[in-house]
C-alpha cells in the first residue's frame, strides 16, 4: 500500500508536469498563425494564458494529490521518498530541470510551512546538470562557400510566414549590404567560417525575431534579425549586431518571447553564446519558463551567499510609504517586502499592492517596467542582516519575519534588478547625462502610456537607471490601466474667490489627472527642467493622452520597437 501511494504521488507529478509543458506548446504553436494574420488581440490573450498556465496546473496537482494523500502530506519521510521515485521517472527527460522545478512548486503548496529543502526538494540541481543534447533540428547551417547572397536567400527561404512581403528582393539586399559594412569589411572568411540560426522563431508583439551566430575572425558574432507585418506585407525591419542592442531585447524589462522550445536548456545553451550579458535564469526567463527561471535566480543567490561576507541592507534612495526596500551590496538585486502600515496619504491594502504585481507580470512591459518573482518563505542568515536593517524591518514589516535557527525567514517579498533611483541620478550625473535622462524618463512615461498602463506616481524616485542609462518604472503600488483615466484640462477661475481658493474649487474625482500639473513635480533638477518640459511638451497635454486612450479603446495595439528607430532599413512612411 505504501509503495503504491509513493508510485501514484510521483506519477500524479510527472503528469502534472507533462499536461503543463503540453499545452505551454500548444499555446506557443498558435503564435505563428496570429502573426501571420495579424491578430494582434488573440496573441495578447495567448500570452496572457500562457502565464497563467503554470500556476493553475500547479494548483491543480496540489489538490489531486491533497485528497490522495491527507494525513502523508506532512510526512517527511514519505516526501524524501517520492522525491526519489520522481527522479526515477524525470531522470531521462530532456526537460527534466524544469520538471524538477514543477515538483518543487507542488510540494512547497502540498507540505505545511516547508522551507526550501535539500532533502524533500531539488535545490541545487539545474541548467549545469543537464545534458546538453545534440539536435540537428535545433538550427539551420549554411556554410561560408555558398557565397552572400545564396545564404540570405536561403534564410528568407528557410523562414516563409506563409504572408504576403512587402518586397523580399529589397529585403534581401538590405541584409547583404549590412553584412558586407558590420562584418565583411573587418573579417576575412574562411573554410571554418559557418552561420547558424535557430529554427525557433522567437515572437513578442508585433514582431518575429531570427537569432544567429557567424562563426568568422575566430570567434562567433551574433546577429538578430527582426520581421515586422505591416499594412502591406511581411519585411525585414533591420540587422542587429550591437550586443547592447541584443541584451536589452532580452531584457528583464520586457515580456517573454513565444518560442517553440522542444529542449529547454539547449535552447538556453546557444543563446548564452549569443547574449553573453545575460544570465541563465535571465534566459530562462526571456523562453517563457520564468518559475524555472526563478529556480535558477534562486541557486544563483545561494551560490553569491555562500562566496560573500557582506551584509544585507537597507536600499539606497528615498524610503517608499508601501514598500521596504534593501539589498546585499554585492548583489544586483533588491529584496521589497510590503509594509504592515501604509504611509499616508496611502489608503490602499496589501491584497491590493499584490494584485498590481500581478499585473504587471501579466502585462506588456514594454521594456520600461521590471520584472520581479515573488517569494514565500525567503531565509537568510541571521548575522548577515546588518542591525540597522534589522530595525526597519521590525518597525516596517514585523508581520512578515520570523527568527528560528538563526535564520531571518521572510513571510513574503519580491525581488527585483538593482538600478540607481533617477533622482539619486540626477543629482550626481553631468548636465548632458541629465539631459538624455529626463528624455528617457519622458519616454518610459508615455511608452508605459501606449501600453495602456498610467504609472500614478510619476516621481522620480519611483524610476531607475539601468546600466545601459535605460530608465524603468518600478514602483507599482498606484499602477492603474490608462483607460480607466479621466484626463482634463483644469478649468480657468473667473471669480476673485476662485482665483485666491486655497484648494481646488473645481471637483475632482477618484480618477481625475490634470496633466499640466505635471510640471510642477517632475523634474526637480533646474538646470534640465526647462529642457524636459520643452522636449515633452505632450506630456502636459490632456488631449494628447485622450487621443492614446481613444487609440487603445479602438482596438488598436501600439507596438514599441525595442531598438532605435535609427537602424530601421526603412522610415515608417515606406512600411
Amino acid at each position: 500500500m505504501y509503495h503504491s501511494l509513493l508510485d501514484k504521488t510521483s506519477k500524479i507529478l510527472i503528469e502534472g508536469f507533462e499536461n503543463y509543458f503540453r499545452n505551454f506548446k500548444e499555446l506557443t504553436s498558435y503564435t505563428p498563425r496570429h502573426f501571420r494574420e495579424k491578430d494582434w488581440r488573440a496573441m495578447k490573450e495567448n500570452h496572457r494564458k500562457r502565464l497563467m498556465l503554470y500556476k493553475d496546473q500547479v494548483f491543480t496537482t496540489k489538490s489531486i494529490l491533497y485528497d490522495l494523500l491527507k494525513e502523508k502530506v506532512a510526512d517527511y519521510d514519505f516526501w524524501k521518498k517520492a522525491k526519489l521515485a520522481y527522479i526515477l521517472l524525470s531522470k531521462e527527460r530532456k526537460d527534466k530541470e524544469l520538471a524538477e522545478t514543477f515538483f518543487n512548486s507542488v510540494i512547497r503548496k502540498l507540505y505545511p510551512d516547508l522551507a526550501i529543502n535539500e532533502e524533500l526538494m531539488f535545490v541545487h540541481e539545474g541548467f549545469n546538470s543537464c545534458e546538453i543534447y545534440p539536435n540537428d533540428n535545433l538550427y539551420f547551417t549554411y556554410p561560408a562557400n555558398w557565397g552572400l547572397q545564396k545564404i540570405i536567400r536561403s534564410i528568407i527561404a528557410d523562414f516563409d510566414f506563409e504572408a504576403p512581403y512587402l518586397n523580399k528582393e529589397a529585403d534581401i539586399q538590405f541584409l547583404v549590404k549590412a553584412i558586407r559594412e558590420v562584418i565583411l569589411s573587418r573579417y576575412t572568411t574562411t573554410d571554418e567560417t559557418v552561420t547558424q540560426v535557430l529554427k525557433s522563431v522567437f515572437y513578442r508583439n508585433k514582431a518575429a525575431y531570427l537569432i544567429g551566430r557567424t562563426y568568422v575572425g575566430g570567434k562567433w558574432m551574433p546577429f538578430i534579425i527582426p520581421f515586422l507585418n505591416g499594412p502591406n506585407g511581411v519585411y525585414v525591419d533591420t540587422l542587429i549586431f550591437d550586443p547592447k542592442i541584443m541584451a536589452h531585447l532580452f531584457s528583464f524589462t520586457r515580456s517573454y518571447f513565444m518560442v517553440d522550445v522542444e529542449i529547454p536548456s539547449q535552447m538556453v545553451a546557444f543563446l548564452n553564446s549569443v547574449i553573453t550579458h545575460k544570465q541563465v535564469h535571465e534566459l530562462y526567463n526571456a523562453i517563457g519558463f520564468n518559475k524555472h527561471g526563478k529556480t535558477e535566480f534562486y541557486r544563483d543567490f545561494l551560490n553569491h551567499l555562500d562566496h560573500s561576507e557582506d551584509q544585507f541592507v537597507l536600499a539606497e534612495g528615498i524610503k517608499g510609504m508601501v514598500m521596504t526596500v534593501f539589498t546585499l551590496p554585492s548583489y544586483n538585486i533588491v529584496f521589497k517586502m510590503i509594509k504592515d502600515y501604509f504611509d499616508p496619504p496611502k489608503t490602499m491594502t496589501r491584497q491590493e499592492v499584490r494584485n498590481k504585481y500581478k499585473m504587471v507580470g501579466q502585462h506588456d512591459r514594454v521594456g520600461r517596467m521590471a520584472d520581479t518573482h515573488e517569494f514565500e518563505e525567503f531565509h537568510l542568515p541571521l548575522d548577515r542582516i546588518h542591525p540597522n536593517l534589522m530595525q526597519e524591518l521590525r518597525s516596517t514589516v514585523n508581520s512578515h519575519l520570523e527568527i528560528r535557527n538563526n535564520e531571518l525567514i521572510i513571510k513574503h517579498l519580491y525581488t527585483e534588478r538593482k538600478m540607481i533611483p533617477l533622482n539619486m541620478y540626477l543629482e550626481q550625473c553631468s548636465l548632458e547625462e541629465a539631459k538624455s535622462a529626463v528624455e528617457e524618463y519622458g519616454d518610459a512615461i508615455l511608452q508605459l502610456a501606449k501600453a495602456n498602463i498610467f504609472p500614478g506616481d510619476m516621481m522620480t524616485k519611483n524610476f531607475g537607471v539601468t546600466r545601459q542609462k535605460r530608465i524603468v518604472f518600478y514602483d507599482y503600488d498606484e499602477i492603474e490601466f490608462l483607460t480607466d483615466m479621466n484626463f482634463r484640462w483644469k478649468p480657468k477661475p473667473e471669480t476673485f474667490e476662485q482665483i485666491y481658493a486655497f484648494e481646488p474649487w473645481y471637483e475632482i474625482r477618484p480618477n481625475d489627472v490634470f496633466p499640466e500639473d505635471f510640471k510642477k513635480f517632475m523634474i526637480g533638477r533646474q538646470d534640465v527642467k526647462s529642457h524636459f518640459i520643452e522636449y515633452h511638451q505632450n506630456l502636459f497635454n490632456p488631449d494628447y493622452w485622450t487621443s492614446i486612450q481613444n487609440r487603445i479603446k479602438n482596438g488598436e495595439w501600439i507596438h514599441a520597437l525595442p531598438y532605435p528607430n535609427k537602424i530601421r532599413f526603412r522610415p515608417e512612411e515606406e512600411v
